[in-house]
């Protein structure tokens, strides 16, 4: 294998908490373990994170060395995450700030960029052309799509803006990788390349998150012994609708021996963690955001995990927690549109079970069906696990995505 020099960037990154920024690190450190001289451009961290080491307080610039690859920040003005007029431009400002760093940084054979958010990639492909460096593009989101269908871009002219520049993206881009089918075809029908296009699937280091004891500290801490721990644990903003489990949770507030323990943060919590009170429900447990060392422990104390997504996400998204739950050996309870792509690896893999998005009744009975079959939960648990095993391992999916890259520098002259 050629050694190559990588460029990543992305706005998500270490010691941020989340699925993004631990996938990118899991990556850059894999790429550094094959022989490539990997260098990360991403912002100082400011997502998921409450205790800042002294480093990240003060300054502008930062270089780092992380596991043998170098990590280059720049310190990017904060906005309000809640607007959503601000959290657009907060979005331009990750795209400005980290592509100068492209122009201005070390010379590539390739760069690796991660969408959302969409200015991102776009002025990072710019950034690419200055530099004659090929450009792949890793979309995770189809913006602005999902943003239309949730309502949260309804402004013609700039829905408009946005699509051009998705367009722009995926024609300009020297390849697109996405992590389904369904993303793909989405990607083609935007002006995608077909033969640019790559199904790459997120992976999950299932030597990290493994089968482990229910009974743990974490579980103790908490006071979870006795209970059927139905968790959450991520983000909870606009697209995950936690109103369903919620509204859930209201139905099954008789049922004592069902828990909800919902983890994370995000611009809906505070409001259902505000009518989940006004219910007066005592059968939920509102946590922040854990630390990445204690995530799996929040997975082996769940007697079964949830995904959910918003019943007008039409897009055919794969939440990133999938895998995790599937290689913790815990069963699954999605509340999906029909369209997500997920639904598909569930039925694969066995691996759980599926309810309408937003269907709060569903997925009630749901949880009430799993509670009172715990040899099915068990099997479905074991189901996901040998499936991520075979499927979505950290090295197969790596190697695939670096296949795309050496492609693409090769095909494109990169500068080494």
């Amino acid at each position: 294998m050629v050694a190559m020099k990588i460029l990543l960037v992305t706005i998500n990154f270490p010691p941020e908490i989340g699925g993004a920024a631990h996938l990118i690190y899991e990556l850059a450190a894999s790429l550094r373990a094959r022989g490539h001289e990997t260098t990360v451009l991403t912002g100082y961290p400011s997502y998921n994170v409450t205790d800042l080491a002294p480093q990240y307080r003060r300054g502008v610039r930062l270089d780092e060395e992380l596991d043998g690859f170098a990590v280059r920040r720049v310190r990017i003005p904060q906005l309000p995450r809640a607007n959503k007029f601000a959290r657009g431009l907060q979005h331009f400002l990750f795209g400005l700030w980290l592509s100068a760093m492209v122009v201005m940084g070390p010379r590539a054979d390739v760069i690796l960029v991660f969408s959302p958010p969409l200015p991102l990639p776009w002025l990072t492909a710019c950034a690419g052309r200055m530099r004659r460096t090929p450009v792949v593009a890793n979309i995770q989101d189809l913006f602005p799509l999902e943003a239309v269908e949730l309502g949260m871009l309804t402004n013609r002219v700039l829905i408009r803006l946005f699509e051009a520049m998705e367009r722009q993206v995926y024609r300009s881009a020297a390849d697109l990788t996405v992590h389904s089918p369904g993303n793909r075809r989405h990607v083609i029908e935007r002006g995608g390349r077909a033969e640019r296009v790559h199904v790459v699937y997120n992976w999950v280091d299932a030597d990290r998150i493994r089968p482990g004891v229910r009974d743990n500290d974490f579980a103790r801490q908490q006071g979870l012994d006795g209970r059927f721990v139905v968790s959450y644990a991520g983000t909870m903003g606009w697209a995950q609708d936690m109103g369903a489990v919620v509204d859930a949770a209201c139905r099954l507030r008789d049922e004592k021996e069902i828990l909800f323990l919902l983890v994370g943060d995000g611009v809906q919590k505070e409001r259902e963690l505000a009518r989940s009170r006004d219910l007066g429900l005592e059968n939920i447990v509102w946590l922040p955001m854990q630390p990445w060392a204690i995530y799996p422990d929040v997975l082996a104390a769940s007697d079964a995990s949830l995904i959910n997504l918003h019943p007008e996400l039409h897009t055919p998204v794969v939440p990133s927690k999938l895998l995790s739950i599937m290689a913790a050996a815990r069963p699954v309870i999605a509340s999906l549109p029909t369209e997500s792509d997920a639904r598909r690896i569930l039925d694969e893999a066995g691996a759980g079970l599926c309810v309408p998005a937003g269907d709060a009744e569903a997925l009630a009975a749901t949880i009430r069906q799993l509670h009172a079959q715990p040899s099915l939960a068990q099997e479905m648990g074991r189901r996901g696990r040998t499936y991520v095993e075979a499927h979505f391992s950290r090295q197969a999916c790596i190697e695939q995505l670096e296949a795309v890259l050496l492609d693409s520098a090769r095909r494109n002259g990169g500068n080494s």
